[in-house]
């Protein structure tokens, strides 16, 4: 599983160390179905996408919908399970993450997200 830091470039803060990267039709529909916690990832890109729902979710999350070029177009606050998420025009990429993140780094609409390569490190023999 590819996994991205991603950060706020506008305000300079992480938003998630290791989040995953959805990008195939089956990842983009598994997404965080029956996870109960962050304890795999700290967020999840999901691309390409304009909408999410959570259905079938057991965690509230924060999704923040960007443009193609990064650029932070909306932000759901705390998305509780079972819910649909708008249609976001002009919505390229869906990052869902832990509830509070988005409020607690100051992200808001306009802010530039960067999407960077992270190098995993593997334990064991």
């Amino acid at each position: 599983m590819r996994r991205v830091r991603v950060v706020n470039s506008t305000r300079q803060v992480v938003l998630a160390e290791q989040a995953e990267v959805a990008d195939s039709f089956i990842r983009r529909g598994i997404g965080l179905l029956g996870r109960s916690d962050w304890s795999r990832a700290d967020g999840l890109v999901i691309v390409p996408s304009d909408a999410v729902h959570s259905f079938f979710m057991k965690m509230t999350i924060d999704v923040l919908h960007l443009t193609k070029d990064g650029t932070v177009k909306k932000i759901l606050h705390s998305m509780k399970p079972w819910r649909i998420g708008p249609i976001v025009r002009g919505g390229h990429t869906v990052v869902e993450l832990p509830p509070g993140t988005a409020a607690r780094t100051g992200t808001v609409a306009g802010d530039r997200i960067a999407l960077d390569s992270v190098a995993i490190e593997f334990t064991g023999h």
